[in-house]
């Protein structure tokens, strides 16, 4: 399997070098990038604004098919995090992945990978091994958290298609005992499997005490695409990538506790723009994750959603207020030492009416 995994790589890499040129265009300079499958998984960057071959080339691909993208998060402050992803159909995949660290700037370490049919692979995300054993290129730090991003790579003309997604789920093992798995979400943005851009959201989730919880993680992941079809995830910009939300809680009564506004981004009070996110976006708190209330706070000492409320059962609503992404989230409950569960919130409850922007 080794073997024939090295040639398949080696195959789909000289497709991709000889038979295309995989193109993406800066959004406002209209600069042309092409991939290339190097040693180093390199991007090189070659701007020629006056070529009608590569204008044409950059055409066709914004036609092509979107890739389908898994989302993710990991943590290593005292936590052990997998994640495994598996090609579920037969043909080839060739898939980018990107990790991104919210306690180093939201900075952004990724590599290319390649999957046979019907393989599957976990990344041990503290020592991440490509499919084939060999290092991914980077090691991160001790408390690295954030975002792991799977993007399928397509090319033009067909070299590598896309006939089905990838599946995928996150394993979270906490020094205190307890664990957080759970699938990991994907979209195809053609085929709607997360709500497009134009549509305000109000996202829910539950939550309860039952049986000795009294700590919480919500991660909010959000994201921007190069442009439709490329497989570069944006996200290290937290004035361009982010979520503001109107957060509420209502309780066992049905009766709703108007909370605050919070922004989702890819950043944490230490990063050197958290001032300039904060004036910016005109709010009083950014970060990649919060506590619920101060009941159920965060596992890590997190900002709130809701400070001074005090309810111990009920359901969140997120009410987008302002969208620099798409964004989809993970709730986390745990007893603090031996008992965890996690689930996603991505999308909206139409049952829920949001408040008009």
């Amino acid at each position: 399997m080794f073997k024939l995994r090295n040639i398949m790589f080696c195959l789909l890499v000289l497709g991709l070098i000889f038979s295309f040129s995989f193109s993406e265009r800066s959004s406002n300079e209209g600069v042309i990038s092409s991939i290339s499958f190097g040693p180093e998984n390199s991007i090189a960057q070659d701007s020629d604004d006056d070529d009608e071959d590569e204008k044409e080339d950059d055409d066709e691909l914004e036609d092509d098919e979107d890739p389908f993208i898994l989302y993710s998060f990991f943590d290593l402050r005292d936590r052990e995090t997998y994640v495994q992803i598996t090609n579920v159909g037969s043909s080839p995949q060739v898939v980018h992945v990107q990790v991104f660290n919210v306690n180093d700037n939201c900075n952004e370490n990724n590599f290319y990978d390649v999957f046979t049919g019907t393989d599957t692979h976990i990344y041990n995300i503290r020592d991440i091994l490509t499919n084939d054993g060999n290092p991914a290129g980077f090691v991160l730090p001790e408390n690295a958290y954030g975002a792991v991003i799977i993007s399928t790579v397509t090319a033009v003309g067909g070299v590598i298609e896309i006939d089905q997604p990838f599946i995928g789920n996150v394993r979270m093992l906490d020094d205190s005992g307890y664990e957080y798995r759970t699938n990991i979400p994907g979209k195809t943005p053609a085929a709607g499997n997360l709500p497009p851009l134009n549509i305000q959201k109000v996202l829910t989730f539950n939550f309860n005490s039952e049986a000795g919880v009294i700590l919480s993680d919500v991660f909010g992941i959000t994201t921007g695409q190069d442009f439709p079809g490329s497989p570069q995830v944006q996200m290290s910009d937290p004035t361009l990538t982010n979520n503001l939300v109107d957060v509420d809680i209502y309780n066992l009564d049905e009766v709703p506790f108007s909370c605050r506004d919070v922004l989702f981004a890819c950043i944490d009070e230490d990063s050197p723009r958290y001032q300039e996110t904060l004036e910016e976006e005109g709010v009083s708190v950014a970060s990649f994750e919060y506590g619920i209330n101060n009941v159920i706070p965060s596992s890590k000492g997190a900002e709130l959603l809701c400070p001074g409320n005090n309810i111990t059962d009920g359901f969140v609503t997120l009410a987008e207020e302002e969208r620099g992404g798409l964004f989809l989230g993970y709730i986390g409950l745990n007893n603090g030492n031996g008992r965890g569960t996690i689930d996603t919130f991505w999308n909206p409850n139409r049952f829920v009416n949001a408040p008009t922007p």
